[in-house]
C-alpha cells in the first residue's frame, strides 16, 4: 500500500523538523508538506528533511492546505493518505494504526484522549462535535486533525472550506458520500506550543458560521 502523509503547516519552523524525523523513525518517507504561506523558515526546513514542499503564495487557510495536499497525494498514486498537524501534537506511532484501520473502513479518524487541555479548548470541541452531529457527522471528536481517508475516500470527497471548517466538513462529506468511517483512540502531546494552536471558542463560532453558509449553498 503506498501511503502518503498530507502535513499542512503554517510558520512551524519550531516544531515541524522534529515531526518529519519522527515519522521518518517510523519508517514514513512520502510526506507533502503544504506551506500555506508561512514567513519563517517552515519550507527550508521541511525540505531539508526531505519532504515534497507544496508553497501558498499567501495564508489560504487549514482547509486549503488539506485540499492541495490530498489532491496532490491522489496525483502521486497514494493508495490512501493520512493527514497530520506539524504543531506536536500527534503521535507518529499511530500513524501505522490509522493506515491498518482502513481495513473495512473508507476514513478513519484518530479520536484523542483529551488530557491537560485549556477549557476553552474543551468547549470549543465540545461545541464543534455538536455542530457536526447536527450536520450529519455523529463521532466523539470530529474535530482531530489525524485522519486516515483511502483510495475511494480520496476519489469521493471534494473539500470546499478554506479554513478550519475542513474538520467537520470532511465528516459531513464522508457520512453525505456513504463511506464507512471508523474511530480510533490515539495518543496526543499537548504542549504549551499546540496548546496555542488550533481551534478555539471564537474560532469555533466562525466554523459554525460557515458550516451553515456551505451547507445553505448546497440546498
Amino acid at each position: 500500500m503506498k501511503v502518503w502523509i498530507v502535513m499542512p503547516a503554517y510558520n512551524e519552523e519550531r516544531s515541524i523538523g522534529g515531526m518529519l524525523d519522527a515519522l521518518h523513525k517510523e519508517g514514513w518517507r512520502d510526506i507533502i508538506v503544504v506551506d500555506d504561506g508561512s514567513r519563517d523558515r517552515t519550507t527550508e526546513i521541511a525540505r531539508e528533511k526531505g519532504a515534497l514542499v507544496l508553497s501558498h503564495p499567501r495564508n489560504m487557510g487549514l482547509g486549503a492546505a488539506i485540499r492541495t495536499g490530498l489532491k496532490t497525494a491522489l496525483e502521486r498514486g497514494a493508495d490512501c493518505a493520512v493527514t497530520f498537524d506539524a504543531d506536536g501534537q500527534h503521535d507518529p506511532k499511530a500513524v501505522r494504526n490509522m493506515v491498518d484501520s482502513l481495513n473495512g473502513a473508507d476514513f478513519v479518524i484518530g479520536a484523542r484522549y483529551f488530557i491537560d487541555i485549556p477549557l476553552n479548548k474543551r468547549v470549543g470541541n465540545f461545541g464543534l462535535n455538536f455542530i457536526t452531529r447536527m450536520l450529519g457527522g455523529v463521532l466523539t471528536d470530529s474535530q482531530s486533525g489525524m485522519r486516515a481517508l483511502n483510495r475511494r475516500a480520496l476519489e469521493t470527497i471534494r473539500i470546499r472550506s478554506n479554513r478550519y471548517e475542513v474538520s467537520s466538513e470532511l465528516v459531513v462529506r464522508a457520512n453525505q458520500k456513504g463511506l464507512r468511517i471508523k474511530e480510533i483512540p490515539v495518543r496526543c502531546f499537548f504542549t504549551p506550543y499546540s496548546k496555542a494552536r488550533g481551534t478555539t471558542i471564537a474560532s469555533g463560532a466562525r466554523i459554525f458560521v460557515n458550516m451553515l453558509k456551505l451547507r445553505l449553498t448546497e440546498l
